[in-house]
This record gives C-alpha cells, sequence and structure tokens, in this order.
C-alpha cells in the first residue's frame, strides 16, 4: 500500500514538472471559419506522441523544435499540419470537413473509433446528463435515454440495484446484464443480495458504488458485434464508462455539489369509508384493536371515539396523511472537488468526492466517499502509459428489507384507514426488555416504528478498481499495448433482528449476519494493433490480442440465536452460534482478433474470439465467436442539399455464454452444521452434468444513420434479431432419483425488434437553440425451447407471498411470465361459484410478461443566452406486475373495490357448480379475501405508464461578471427527479415499484419502499 501511495505521489510531481520539460515554447490560437474559439482541438508535434489540446478559449501551448511540423486535429473539421519554422506563435483557422465525419466512440477494449466507421449500433451518453440530476445509482440516470436499453430500478433506498437489458432479455438466468467496462477494462457488477417471496433486502450492485462527476461519457454497445470482443459476459451487450482525464497545458480547479431532498409519493388510492375492525363491527378493546390493526373489515367511519392499540379512546375517522408522516423528507448531499491538467507529455486529474444520502425511510441512507485518480504520461516519444485507479469507500445503514420479510417498515401501508401511525411510536416498550409493541395479529408483520427505532443491516465496502496500461510505437503504424485491470472489493454485512423482535425466540432476537466477504476481479490483456493509411482512400486497422480473467469470491458468515444480555449484539453474547463458508474461483484465458478495412465510403469489419471456460468440462469448456459488420456511407456519393449524411450498416455475430454459477459438472458437499457435536454434509440439489458447453448467441442486424437539412433532422433505427441456442436450464427431475433438477443444454429464446431515435433541432440561432430528441423500442421476445419436449410445464423463476401466483418461462411466450389464476368459467362463459356463494379457482394461466416491450423516451434541450432548460420524459408499456399490495389490499378491505355489498352483501353474476344461476348472498368481509384467494388474477396489473421523469433549469454567469473573479465558470441549476405520473393503470402503486432486479422477479411488487419525488440544487464552480 505504502508503494502504491508512493507512485501516485510521484506521478503527480511528474504531472506538476510537465511544463519545464522543453524550453522552445509554440503556442496561439485556434478559432473555426466563425471565428469562434474551438475546445479540445488536438495539437500534436508530427511523428511524435507530444501534443496537447485547446482549451475553453481555443488557445493552447507546447514544447517543439524549430524543424517539427504541428498536426491541427478535430471532429468536423479539416486537420492541418503546418510547419513550426522556428515560430513561436500560430494561430490557425480549422475549415469545416464536407465529409461529416462522425465523432470518436470508445468501442470493445477501449478501443476508439470513428463513428463512420462502424456497421452497428452505438449511442454516447455525455456525463454532464448523468451529475446533474442525479441518481445514487447512475444506472438509473439512464432510463429513457437510450434506444434498446430498459432501465428498472429496485425500490430498496440508496444505492440499490438496477436492472438493465438491452435488446430483451436473452437468458433463463437471473440478471441478463450488460457487461459493465470502465477504462476498457470489465468490472464486477455482481449484484451483491435481493429480495424474494421470503423477503429479504436488496444490497446494491457494482454499478451503484460509481460516481457521476467522474464520469466524461456512457457509451452502449447494443448488438453482439460490438461487444463479442468481450466474449460470454458481454452476451448481453456491454456498456462501457470512460472516466474524465486532464487537459495538457492548462491547470483546472472544478468544484461540484449537489444538494437533493427525496419525499416519498403516495401511490395509494384506499377506501376511507369504513374503518378498522372485522365481521363488519368496529374495535371495542386494545386486543380487538390490535387483531384488526390492518384489515379494515369495521362499520361505516363516523367520528365517534374508539379504542386503539393503545388502549386509548381514538377518533373513529380517517386517518389520510401516513405514509407523508411515517417517512421523512431525505436529504442527499454530493461534494466533488477535482483537479486536472498536464503539460506537454501528459495529463493527471484527481478527484476526491463525498455523499452522504439519507433514506426516506428514518435511520437509513448510506455514506459513500471516493477517490479517482487518472493520469497519462510519455516516457519516451514512443512509450506512454496510463494509470487509472478508483477507490471507493461506502456504508450502508440499515438496508430496508422488502417483500413479505418480517422486519419490513413498508407495512405501514396497511394500517387500517382510521389508524394514525403515530400510535405505533415508538414501536417498542421500554418497561419491558423492549419488547415490540404489537399492532396486528401477526408477529412476523413487524411494528414499522420498532423497525426504524432498533432495526440493524448495515454493510461496508471498500473498493478498488484501477487499470495501468503501458503502450509501445514500434513504428508509425505498429503498436504494442500490456494493459492489467483490477476490480477488488471486501465487504461486511452486520445483520440482527434486534432484541425485543416479537416472533424471535423468548423475544431475545438473534445475529443473522456478520458476513465478511470479497471478491476479485483480474484482467490482463495484450495487444497489438496495427493502423495504416495506405492511400488516400484506402487504410486499415487490426488489432490481435490475449486475455486472462481471473473471479475469486470468499465469504464467511458467523450467525447464531438468542441474546443474552440486552442489546449486546456481539457473537460473544449469543447462546448458540453457526457458521458458513463459501468460495469460488472462475478463470477464462482468451485470445481475439479485429480488423477494419475501409475504402473511401466503405469500411469492412471483422472480430473473433477464443474462449476457454473453467466452468464447464474439459472437453466442452472451448468456444469461437466471430463477427462480421460492414458500413457504406451512401451520402458520399450524392451532391444533395438536403441530405447532409447517409449511412446503411449491417452485422452478424455469434457470442458465447457459461453458468450463471460454477460447479454445476461435478458432484460436491456441502458442510453444513454439526449435529450434537457430530459433522454433517449433504449433495447439492442439482444433479450435475458433465456434458454441459457454452450457449451460443446468434445475432445479426441492419440500420441506418440519416441527416437532413445541415444536421437539424437525424435519424438512427435499427432492426436486429437474436436467437440462443443450448441455454443453461435447471430441467425439473422425478423426487425419486433424489435430486430436484439437473443443469442441462436445452433452452432458446428468440428476440426480434426495431429501435429508433429521431433528434430535430427546431430552432438555432445565436441566442436561442432547441433539441429535441424521441426514442422508441418494440420487442418481441419469444422462448422457443426449454427442455427440448413438445410441451413442456413451465420452469417457475419466482413468486410473492401470497403463493398463488408466481413468474414463470412458458414456451411460446416472453420471458418472466407472470401466471395468475382465472375465475373458473362454463362452456357459455359464466364465472361458476363454489357452495359459499364465492368465485371457484380456475386454471393457471400466462397473464403477460413482467417486461416492457415497448419503451422509450423523449428529451428536450433549450438555451436561451446563459440559461437552459431541459426536460425528459420516458414510457413503457405491455408488462404485467403481480402485485402483493394488490392482493393484501383485497383481505384487509383497503381496496376501494371492496365498498361493494358492505351493507348488503355480494351475489356474483354467475352459475353454480350444478348450472343453476347463483343467488347465493356472502358477506364483504367474507368474499374478497377469498376471491382474492382463489382468483389471483385480481392482483395482476397492466404495468404501462408515462412518466415527466427529470427537470433542470440553470443559468451559467456571464463571462463579463466573471471577469475579475477567480471563477472561470459558474453554473447553478435547479433540478428535478420522478415528478409526476402521466399516465398510468395502477390505482395503489407505483408502476415501477420492484423487489428485485433480477429476471426471475420481474414483474414482482410489494413491500419496497414507496417511490420518491427529487428536487433540488447543482452549483458547478470552474477556477481560472
Amino acid at each position: 500500500m505504502r508503494r502504491t501511495v508512493q507512485l501516485i505521489v510521484l506521478l503527480l510531481l511528474l504531472c506538476q514538472s510537465y511544463g519545464y520539460a522543453q524550453t522552445n515554447k509554440v503556442s496561439g490560437k485556434i478559432t473555426g471559419s466563425d471565428n469562434a474559439p474551438l475546445i479540445g482541438v488536438s495539437v500534436q508535434v508530427s511523428g511524435t506522441t507530444q501534443g496537447t489540446v485547446s482549451d475553453v478559449e481555443g488557445n493552447y501551448a507546447l514544447s517543439a523544435p524549430d524543424n517539427a511540423s504541428l498536426v491541427f486535429s478535430y471532429i468536423g473539421f479539416v486537420s492541418q499540419t503546418v510547419a513550426v519554422n522556428g515560430r513561436s506563435s500560430i494561430n490557425v483557422v480549422m475549415a469545416t470537413d464536407t465529409k461529416e465525419l462522425g465523432e470518436v466512440v470508445v468501442t470493445a477494449l477501449g478501443i476508439k473509433k470513428d463513428e463512420r466507421k462502424l456497421g452497428y449500433a452505438v449511442t454516447k451518453v455525455d456525463g454532464n446528463v448523468l451529475n446533474v440530476a442525479r441518481e445514487s445509482n447512475v444506472a438509473n440516470s439512464l432510463s429513457g435515454r437510450v434506444a434498446g436499453l430498459n432501465v428498472q430500478g429496485t425500490s430498496g433506498g440508496p444505492g440499490a440495484s438496477a436492472r438493465l437489458n438491452i435488446r430483451g432479455v436473452t437468458s433463463f438466468s437471473g440478471t441478463s446484464q450488460p457487461l459493465i467496462v470502465i477504462n476498457g477494462v470489465p468490472m464486477d457488477n455482481t449484484v451483491r443480495g435481493s429480495a424474494g417471496e421470503w423477503g429479504g433486502a436488496d444490497l446494491g450492485d457494482g454499478l451503484g458504488n460509481i460516481n457521476p462527476d467522474d464520469i466524461e461519457t456512457m457509451t452502449v454497445l447494443k448488438g453482439s458485434t460490438a461487444s463479442a470482443l468481450y466474449g460470454a459476459r458481454a452476451a448481453n451487450g456491454v456498456i462501457q464508462i470512460t472516466t474524465k482525464s486532464g487537459n495538457r497545458g492548462k491547470t483546472t480547479i472544478e468544484y461540484n455539489t449537489n444538494l437533493q431532498f427525496d419525499r416519498a409519493v403516495d401511490n395509494t388510492d384506499f377506501q376511507y369509508v369504513y374503518g378498522q375492525g372485522s365481521q363488519g363491527v368496529r374495535p371495542v378493546d386494545a386486543a380487538s384493536a390490535i387483531s384488526s390493526g390492518n384489515t379494515a373489515w369495521g362499520e361505516r367511519m363516523d367520528g365517534a371515539q374508539v379504542i386503539g392499540i393503545d388502549g386509548q379512546p381514538h377518533a373513529y375517522s380517517p386517518a389520510r396523511d401516513n405514509i407523508e408522516n411515517f417517512y421523512r423528507t431525505a436529504p442527499s448531499w454530493t461534494n466533488t472537488l477535482a483537479i486536472s491538467g498536464g503539460g506537454d507529455k501528459g495529463t493527471y486529474r484527481l478527484s476526491v468526492s463525498n455523499l452522504d444520502g439519507k433514506s426516506i425511510l428514518r435511520n437509513s441512507g448510506l455514506d459513500r466517499r471516493t477517490v479517482n485518480l487518472t493520469t497519462g504520461y510519455d516516457l519516451t516519444k514512443r512509450l506512454s502509459f496510463n494509470l487509472t485507479a478508483n477507490y471507493i469507500d461506502q456504508k450502508d445503514q440499515n438496508r430496508p428489507y422488502l417483500s413479505d420479510s418480517p422486519l419490513n417498515a413498508n407495512n405501514i401501508i396497511f394500517l387500517a384507514p382510521n389508524v394514525d401511525q403515530a400510535i405505533l411510536k415508538p414501536g417498542f416498550n421500554p418497561d419491558n426488555n423492549g419488547l415490540e409493541t404489537a399492532w396486528n395479529p401477526d408477529s412476523y408483520a413487524t411494528n414499522p416504528w420498532f423497525v426504524v427505532n432498533q432495526f440493524k443491516n448495515d454493510i461496508s465496502r471498500k473498493r478498488i478498481i484501477s487499470a495501468l496500461s503501458a503502450k509501445y510505437a514500434l513504428t508509425d503504424f505498429l503498436s504494442l499495448m500490456g494493459r492489467v485491470g483490477y476490480d477488488y472489493s471486501s465487504d461486511r454485512r452486520f445483520n440482527v433482528t434486534p432484541y425485543g423482535t416479537l416472533y424471535s425466540a423468548s423475544g431475545e432476537g438473534g445475529l443473522e449476519n456478520l458476513t465478511l466477504g470479497s471478491r476479485l476481479e483480474l484482467n490482463t490483456d495484450a495487444l497489438l494493433s496495427f493502423s495504416k493509411q495506405f492511400t488516400e482512400d484506402f487504410s486499415v486497422d487490426a488489432s490481435l490480442g490475449a486475455n486472462y480473467r481471473r473471479n475469486n469470491f470468499e465469504s464467511s458468515r458467523l450467525y447464531g440465536g438468542q441474546f443474552i444480555v440486552p442489546y449486546l449484539y456481539a457473537p460473544s453474547n449469543l447462546r448458540s452460534r453457526n457458521s458458513e463458508y463459501q468460495y469460488t474461483l472462475l478463470e477464462t484465458p482468451s485470445a481475439y482478433y479485429t480488423a477494419d478495412f475501409s475504402y473511401k465510403f466503405l469500411t469492412l469489419s471483422t472480430t473473433g474470439r477464443y474462449d476457454q471456460f473453467s466452468t464447464l468440462p474439459r472437453n466442452n469448456r472451448s468456444i469461437f465467436t466471430p463477427s462480421v459488420s460492414g458500413s457504406f456511407i451512401f451520402s458520399d456519393l450524392l451532391e444533395s442539399s438536403v441530405l447532409s449524411y447517409g449511412k446503411l450498416r449491417a452485422s452478424y455475430a455469434e457470442t458465447s455464454g457459461e453458468p450463471a454459477q460454477p460447479y454445476q459438472t461435478s458432484f460436491y458437499y456441502n458442510i453444513g452444521n454439526p449435529i450434537n457435536g457430530v459433522p454433517r454434509a449433504s449433495f447439492d440439489s442439482r444433479l450435475p452434468n458433465a456434458n454441459l458447453k457454452p450457449y451460443s448467441l446468434n445475432e445479426y442486424e441492419v440500420g441506418t444513420e440519416l441527416r437532413f437539412f445541415q444536421n437539424r433532422i437525424m435519424l438512427d433505427a435499427a432492426y436486429f434479431r437474436r436467437k440462443t441456442n443450448g441455454e443453461i436450464v435447471a430441467a425439473s427431475l422425478s423426487s425419486s432419483t433424489g435430486f430436484e433438477s439437473r443443469s442441462v443444454n436445452l433452452g432458446s429464446t428468440l428476440n426480434r425488434g426495431v429501435e429508433a431515435m429521431l433528434t430535430v433541432v427546431p430552432a438555432k440561432t445565436g441566442s436561442f437553440n432547441w433539441t429535441s430528441s424521441f426514442n422508441i423500442t418494440k420487442l418481441k421476445n419469444e422462448v422457443l425451447e426449454i427442455d427440448q419436449s413438445e410441451n413442456p410445464p413451465a420452469l417457475q423463476t419466482g413468486t410473492y407471498r401470497p403463493m398463488n401466483g408466481n413468474i414463470s418461462i412458458v414456451k411460446g411466450l416472453p420471458i418472466a411470465q407472470v401466471m395468475a389464476y382465472d375465475y373458473r368459467r362454463d362452456a357459455s362463459g359464466n364465472i361458476i361459484v363454489g357452495a359459499n356463494g364465492v368465485p371457484l379457482r380456475g386454471d393457471l394461466k400466462p397473464m403477460g410478461s413482467g417486461i416492457a416491450n415497448l419503451f422509450g423516451g423523449w428529451n428536450n434541450d433549450f438555451t436561451f443566452k446563459d440559461f437552459n432548460l431541459s426536460f425528459l420524459i420516458d414510457y413503457k408499456f405491455n408488462n404485467k406486475i403481480l402485485s402483493a399490495t394488490e392482493y393484501y389490499s383485497y383481505t384487509r378491505g383497503l381496496n376501494k373495490a371492496t365498498l361493494e355489498g358492505r351493507e348488503t352483501g355480494i351475489v356474483v353474476p354467475g352459475v353454480k357448480e350444478n348450472g343453476e344461476v347463483n343467488n347465493i348472498s356472502v358477506p364483504a368481509y367474507t368474499y374478497y379475501p377469498q376471491l382474492a384467494t382463489n382468483v389471483s388474477s385480481v392482483a395482476v396489473l397492466d404495468g404501462s405508464f408515462i412518466k415527466f421523469r427529470q427537470l433542470t433549469f440553470g443559468y451559467t454567469l456571464n463571462q463579463a461578471i466573471l471577469a475579475n473573479t477567480p471563477f472561470q465558470a459558474v453554473t447553478l441549476s435547479l433540478v428535478g427527479r420522478n415528478l409526476f405520473t402521466i399516465m398510468k393503470h395502477t390505482d395503489n402503486i407505483d408502476p415501477e415499484n420492484t423487489i428485485s432486479p433480477l429476471v426471475t422477479y420481474a414483474g414482482v411488487e410489494g413491500g419496497s419502499l414507496p417511490f420518491a419525488r427529487t428536487y433540488g440544487v447543482t452549483l458547478n464552480v470552474k477556477f481560472k
């Protein structure tokens, strides 16, 4: 560690001394044909790696020999080569390139390419749109901005995980996440923990650790061709993050502060006519009040006094503001200070940042500190190196439980309509060893105030993500690069069932987790690159490389029951202790190549990768995956005043994948806790398969890019088709075999779709500009095979706590199919009721996928002089929600639908089992709970929505105001996120509320934190 610190200090000292390495200075100003300064123009000493870029005023300065030539290059402008001839001042006016060169984008392995040459779809998102109005997990800021990318955040508080799917779900496994790459090196984005039907907490993912202020761009590589060089991990696409770096010749100090406030949104629309009680009767004492604390089967509320759960009289009147009063207004404050600069031989940027993010749930939130260093240095004219290092120290306090967890405070929404949440305070009795105060008959539905005051679920993470690369120019057209990427995280989780918890043994609580875990993702690359312009019209860019990947996970857990001394949460204070140990290791050696052949307006590209997966048997662990793509700039053949740019592209690729988990090919013992000192061991319930092999994914894509009227109208559209074969699934086995399932290569899925982004510039004047972009994606996902039988049963992947519906994989239908029981009907379609007058349960039917197949966004940016305004509207359609909230609102009499028949009873329009017309009257308090239990389709909701996602309004101080100040630029912005919902079909929940980022639980809702509306302010200051 000491050597690392010494190296960093040495690098910074070297960076500061760059400017003194040479004494022959050349400086000047670079402008366009309109005399406006050009920022970021590359100025290179011809034949060397020495160079700089122009600053915000177009000025540059560097050292160069008197007989040298300077090369000025800038995207969209004609490059110029100017001889120095002993001059110390050279001003340059750059002409616009009539060929409209595309901007440089970062592709696989961090290789930069001219966008014109790409034969596949790529979308770049500027970092500035991610850090003005921000999310604690930067992934959520991509929602609605990229065609083909579906973003779904988990409702688990600050730093919660996000589900990212590019061009649909292609895997039966739990994530289907794209690979996240930082500066060309893959990072670990593992979901550390998620909730299921039995509860749990969302423990965050890897991407949620990244500070948005350090991001220069995020580039989404959508197709398999774009991501083929990364192999199996990139089968679901790639999101490439490029971090900020310094500029040569200028030192910049930048301070960015963002203060935001989250406020819970009450999406419930429950009934406030009938109050607390059971069987149509209000409570008469504390015991009956507790037994009906979360049900509303009482009498019509009339304002009279009624005994509450505290034994005191309270008005039998509506208490409407429980959600607003229980959840707090939560501040989130981020501060980032960065210093960057450089000289003739290199650049540097060092930033430090702190995020103090409170949750709307009291006593919950996160504190994240990050340090980011990026530096590059030219050791010689041919040898250069780059170092990036990102250190994260994050502490999460009381990560909230979700779903049907005991100790889930979000059950507050089910309070009876007349019960004020304040009655539940403080949630425990300090005079009775802190025993939890009961508020309903189920001890596992914990008092919400007991949770916020006593709960302990703390997580800490220390992480370093770094990459060191060296590049040597063998010749002017041949270079060799070596790179090492290192992503190491150390996690600690401390989680207890608090002393005094009602459901715990003798109310003495227990230690759930004292878990120490670490994960290492190591990637080493060697890359030989060739780039040569053979003629004015023909060039070749090619690379040949090799990669070695090692992923190592290790975890130790200590847990036990019943604390001896109250509130001493130490392992030594437990009556009994147990332990667990986990270890996994994955290794993948690889070799790959990429080559681009460009002739005038045509580019043909090809890639290939060879992988060996340690998770598979030796005889089946290797696979070669090729790709080919082409681009045709047909506008170069035309002389048109309307069409500014036109491109056709096409690509085909094969990628592969390995099992989501290792150790599925051989028998292994699971070592359990001893019984009376006798060691205990068992086999896994899944039968291993020694014949597993990598599954394959084939994709082709065709697309076009069109620009009209000097880029005033731009269209980027694509059609794609992705098919997987040999997907590794868990096929069910007869219990007589001694196993529950077996891993087999039988699954197959098909994704087809179109994606498009239309960008229009309706106004472009000297003082006012308006840019509007609209993107849309339409998908068709289909499961082709599960186990190769003609009519295979649905493969259940997840469910919700009522257990009368689930999420399944069904042949012929999209993945993540919501399955629920419908009404039983006769041949004429009449509802059939049982002898009790309640509709009978029909078949378990697919109701639709939990993942939207139509989504996108509409973004608008306005600038007027020194003011800017932007807003984003996004939408999703055609997804279903299996809602536990809806189910419980029926069984507990909270749903407005349960108002019908309260006084008269309910006679269902239908027939009895013998065919007679139904005439049985059923009390409402009996009918609705049994209806929701029998017919779970009443809990299946349409998850479509349109939301006003983001609004920012900013002002940049005029340069005249800053002339005599130490400030180069000052921008103040008012920001808002999740401001309001324009359209939804869910009466009592936000349609985005989810419990898990895993595809296996896509569409499951219940017990999550409410969605929050965010307001704030951002201040960005750059010093001279």
